[in-house]
Parts: C-alpha cells; structure tokens; sequence
C-alpha cells in the first residue's frame, strides 16, 4: 500500500503544480497564441519542419527522458524514498519544469536558436563561446553514456556466444538483451516507414499511429522469437553509426517518426507500472523494501550534493533546455503548446522518476546485493515482479518488454544530442551574420561542415562509451545539472533584459549552481587524491578524463557565473 500511496501523491502534485505553477508562468511571461513560430516563418524542410502537437510531444518527451529518470531515482535510492520522492516532486514543478519551458519560450521568441543565442543578447558574443563549449563538453557525455547503456542492453556476452557457437547473426531461442537488440533495429525501420506515409505518401496522422501502433506490436511479437547476436564493440560501432547519419537526414525521416512512436512505448511502460503498483497494493503480494530516510551520509557521500546530482532528469536536467532549444522550438505550431510540452513533459518525467523509485522498493533486497546488471535491469524486474514470480511468463515478457523501452529511449536521446552536436559545433565556428557553414570562410567552412562536427562528437563520445558507466555517469550528472544552472542564468537573464519577470528562476539558478560545482570540485580533489597517493589504477585514462572534464567545466562554469552576475547587476541599475 506504501507504493499506492506514493505513487497517487506524486500524481496529485504534480498534476496540480501543472495547472497553476505552469499557468502562472505562461501569464508571467507572455505566451501569446496568435504569435507565428519559427517552424512557421522559417521552415526548411529539414530542421525547422512545423508538427502536429502530438507528433511534437511524443519527440520532445521521448528525448528528453532516455535512461536518465530510471537510474537516476534507482541510484539515489539509498538515501531513503522520502529524500528522492520529495526531490523528483519538488524539482520537478519548480526547477526542471521552469528550466525546460522557459528554455523553449525563449527559445521561440530567437527563431528556434539555441542558448546560446539566448546568451549573447542579454551577456554578449563571448559568454556564448563560452556556452557553446560547456554544452558540447556535456553532449560529449550524453553520447558517452547513452552509447554505453545501449550497447550494454543488446550485446550477447563472451559466455552466449560460446555456449551458441554464434558470434553474430540472427538466433530463434534470443536472451533479453538478443530480443532488444532485434526490436529496437526494427523499430528504425518501422519510424522510417512511418516518416515516408505521413510525409511524402499523404497519410493522415491517426490512421498512420494506428498503423505504427500495430507494427510495433508485431515487430515484439518477432523480437521475442528471433533474436539478434552482437558482440558490445559491434553495438558500439552500429550505434555509432547510427545516430551519425540519423543526425544528418531531415528530421521527419527519423526524428519526429522515431521519437513520436517511441512515446507510445513509454506511454504504455508507465501504465503497465502503475497497473502493477495497483494489483500489487490489493493483492499484498509485493513489499516496499526501502528505508524512508537512511541518513545525511551513506557509503560516504553525503546527501547534498549527491542526491541532487545523482536523480538528474527525474528533477532536472539541462541536457533539457538544449532539445527545447535545438529540436523542438525549431517544430512547435504554436506558443499555446510550449506549456504542455515544455513544462508538461518535465512532470511527466518526474513522475517516471517516482515510478522507478516504486519498482527498485519493490526488488530493493536483490538491488542493494547488486543481484542486477544495472539501474534498468531493476527497474524492469521490479514492475515484473508486481504481476508475477521470477520466471514465470507474464514476468520475462514485462521484463523484456520494460527493458526494450528503455533502450528505445536511450537510442531517441541520442539521436537528438547527436543533432545538437552539429547545430552547436557548427555555430562554434561561425562569425556574425553568416547563417550556415557555406557562408563560412577558410578552415572554418570545414570546421562548421555538419558532417565534420558530427563526425567529431560521435568519434569522442563513441570512443568514450568504451569505459564503465560508472565512470561516466557520475561525472555526466554533475555537468548536465551544471548545465541546467546555467539554462537557467540564461533565461533569467534574457527576461530580464526584455522586462519580464524573472525572479523565479533566482532559487533555482543558485541552488542547481551551488549543489554542481561542489559536485565537481569535489571530483577534482578525489582524482587528484588518487594520483599524489599513487592508488593502483590512478593514471587509468578514464581518471585523467574524469579529471579533465570536471575542471574544464568547473572553470567554465564559474567565468559564465561571473558574467551573469554583471548582467544581473546592469539590469538593476537600469530600473
């Protein structure tokens, strides 16, 4: 009953936090319907392409989420449901939220340009340099990781292999993570599909959802009886190439197709879950295992900062503003929708962070004696759990089908950072009033080029998803929610030079600052530690790049801080 009760608090919140915080927000600043979108006055077919709202929703929820609210919730579990609970809410309504749709409005109101943009006109051409450099740091990490959480979920292990004989090819008795892989490759087919009905083959948008809705169907029905076998450096490789390619095609091919049919799976994801709390709550058949509260201090790290970097995208996260800044500002019909999408799909998240505190309570014994793989290993077994006992088969089907949706997420946000890399990389090297790499002069023509920027940042972030999760993912969370303090200066700053208000964002922005920074610098002093201690394993590459990254966004950060401050200052002189 626990579980019920959580669950339907976290529901009753959020939900609430919507209707009046997001529509005092949307009153404050001025969203105005009649005001025409840049998918409107700019279209071209191949990024600024106007959506459908529901097209556009399932895109921007399906990027935003990826793996991020599953492990991030499961792994911050240890300080107490009560904390995570409290923090998934809380953060949600007043900090993701605030983030992701006044990233999106602003965004709306500089022709779909990115933060950057956002940046230079209330802090100058250097400040966003300098901002363009922090987030392609982060996107660097955000391909790293998700890289690696999806070829973690469709490799065949040494051990299969030798057991089948089979080292790569099709296999009609599939493991788990062999039933994935099938699904999701096919699942590309299926959103490429789709993009050519609704887009070039005239089909309207509700027949070709029930059409997808269907493949879907059967493209589970063949993933669980026919199987894929790869070994991880050929996931690695695969993906890699993957999302190059989906980076540099126009976006109704694979993005808004992909994305829109993968919310489904999310969509129904959430609900088997709270279908299994439910039946679960009445049936008395599962306990919730996890301790309220567990301490400020657990296996040596203290509650803040950890928590609060660890929860991530249940609460929030900056890798947000850059797909409402990058993908989605450049596709919304109308500002009325920014509220539903931009501040709605943050709760929605929110409450799938709730959701995978539930289903870790649930299997919190087996988790903490590390009886899991990963955070979304538990995450599946644990609603499993809720509709029957390990092994039988409404269990392994759940757990499969619950695992396969979250490596359809991992994949859509890869997808998307991968095409920010090349709006962001290519806006690195272009001067003022040059609208495109053509433009573009010299060395810098080829540096802008999106094939050599995409090139670059999936080359990095692919060699880079070769580490341990743990090594990344630690070092992503503190850089994505450092990003999300600094989203957060940014629209602070650019309301405030237009005189809207902007006060709302001043606790977020100093609290998200103040809990990341600490993060990193805390980083830094540990890997230093390591090497003048001379620790078996301190000169590992992973440390120096641990080392790197978190001092040079650390000293980055701290230099797009000072600016802020200056701007705020002006600004307070001028009233």
């Amino acid at each position: 009953m626990t579980a019920l009760l959580i669950i339907l608090a976290a529901i009753v919140l959020l939900f609430a936090g919507y209707v009046f915080y997001g529509s005092y927000l949307a009153k404050q600043w001025g969203i105005d319907p009649a005001k025409k979108t840049p998918a409107k006055t700019m279209p071209d077919g191949v990024d600024y392409v106007e959506a459908k709202p529901a097209v556009l929703m399932g895109h921007h929820f399906s990027s935003i989420a990826g793996a991020g609210p599953i492990n991030g919730p499961i792994q911050a579990a240890v300080f107490g449901w009560v904390p995570v609970f409290l923090w998934c809410v809380i953060g949600g309504i007043f900090f993701g939220g605030l983030q992701d749709f006044g990233s999106l409005f602003a965004s709306i109101r500089h022709d779909g340009k990115s933060v950057g943009e956002i940046i230079k006109d209330s802090m100058g051409s250097k400040s966003k340099k300098l901002f363009i450099i922090f987030a392609l740091l982060v996107l660097i990490l955000v391909i790293a990781s998700f890289v690696n959480v999806v070829a973690g979920t469709f490799f065949t292990t040494a051990e299969q292999i030798d057991a089948s004989g089979k080292a790569f090819g099709f296999t009609t008795n599939p493991t788990n993570n062999q039933t994935t892989a099938m699904i999701s490759v096919l699942f590309i087919v299926l959103a490429i599909c789709y993009g050519i009905m609704t887009n070039k083959g005239g089909v309207k948008v509700l027949p070709a959802t029930i059409i997808g809705i269907v493949g879907i169907v059967a493209i589970v029905i063949l993933g669980l009886n026919v199987g894929f076998v790869m070994n991880r450096t050929g996931w690695i490789i695969f993906v890699a190439l993957y999302i190059a390619i989906a980076s540099l095609i126009p976006v109704w091919i694979m993005l808004q197709p992909r994305d829109y049919l993968s919310s489904f799976l999310l969509y129904a994801m959430m609900l088997i879950a709270i279908v299994g709390i439910i039946l679960s709550a009445f049936k008395g058949n599962v306990k919730f295992e996890i301790p309220a509260f567990a301490g400020w201090k657990v296996n040596g790290n203290f509650m803040f900062p950890t928590l609060f970097i660890t929860v991530a995208c249940g609460a929030c996260s900056g890798f947000h503003s850059l797909i409402a800044s990058g993908t989605t500002s450049k596709q919304l019909d109308s500002e009325a929708h920014a509220k539903p999408i931009g501040y709605g799909s943050m709760l929605i998240e929110s409450a799938l962070g709730v959701i995978s505190l539930i289903a870790v309570g649930v299997v919190w014994s087996k988790y903490t004696n590390k009886g899991f793989g990963s955070p979304s290993a538990a995450f599946g077994a644990g609603i499993a759990t809720m509709f029957g006992n390990e092994g039988s088969g409404i269990y392994n089907t759940i757990s499969a089908l619950l695992t396969l949706a979250v490596s359809v997420f991992a994949l859509t946000s890869l997808d998307s950072a991968t095409r920010l890399s090349r709006f962001m990389f290519s806006e690195l090297f272009l001067k003022e009033g040059e609208k495109d790499w053509k433009d573009a002069k010299g060395v810098r023509k080829v540096l802008a080029n999106p094939v050599f920027g995409t090139g670059i940042m999936v080359l990095i972030g692919s060699v880079l998803g070769f580490l341990k999760l743990s090594a990344i993912w630690s070092l992503f969370g503190a850089a994505n929610q450092l990003l999300a303090g600094i989203a957060l200066l940014a629209v602070a700053a650019w309301l405030g030079e237009v005189g809207k208000n902007n006060k709302m964002f001043y606790i977020p922005m100093v609290f998200m600052l103040a809990a990341t920074l600490t993060q990193l610098v805390l980083t830094v002093v540990g890997k230093l530690k390591l090497m003048v201690a001379g620790a078996e394993g301190a000169f590992f590459w992973g440390n120096w790049f641990q080392l790197f990254f978190a001092a040079s966004m650390a000293v980055l950060a701290i230099i797009l801080v000072i600016e802020g401050v200056k701007t705020f200052a002006k600004q307070a002189k001028a009233k």
